[in-house]
C-alpha cells in the first residue's frame, strides 16, 4: 500500500518537474526572441526563465488552474435562485433594479404550446 503512494507522489513529482522545464522552455525561447530584439535586453539562460516564472508565481499569484474566484459563491446563488418562486424572483429582480447601476435582465417569457 504504501509502496503505491510513494509511486502516485514521484510521478506527481516527475510531472510537475516537466512541467516547470516546458514552460520554462518556452519562456526562454519566447524572451530571447522578442526582448533583444525589441528592447535591446540580454538573452537569459533556463535557469533564469526558470526565476522568472517563479518570480512571476509569487508577484502574481499565476498558475492557479480551473479554480475561480466566488465559484462557491455563485454556486450558492443559483441554488437559492432555482429554490425561489416566480414571486420571490421578481421581488428580487425590483429590489435589484437601481443599485450601483445593476440592472437584471427582463425574467424571461415562460414556453407555452401554442
Amino acid at each position: 500500500m504504501r509502496g503505491n503512494r510513494f509511486l502516485r507522489v514521484m510521478k506527481f513529482v516527475v510531472f510537475g518537474l516537466a512541467i516547470a522545464a516546458v514552460l520554462s522552455l518556452v519562456v526562454m525561447q519566447l524572451w530571447n526572441w522578442l526582448m533583444p530584439a525589441l528592447f535591446g535586453w540580454h538573452l537569459i539562460t533556463f535557469w533564469q526563465a526558470l526565476g522568472i516564472l517563479v518570480l512571476s508565481k509569487i508577484l502574481f499569484g499565476g498558475f492557479r488552474g480551473p479554480h475561480r474566484h466566488g465559484g462557491h459563491w455563485r454556486h450558492r446563488m443559483r441554488q437559492r435562485w432555482e429554490a425561489m418562486t416566480p414571486e420571490e424572483r421578481e421581488k428580487f429582480r425590483a429590489s435589484m433594479g437601481g443599485r450601483c447601476g445593476f440592472r437584471m435582465p427582463p425574467a424571461p417569457e415562460p414556453r407555452g404550446q401554442a
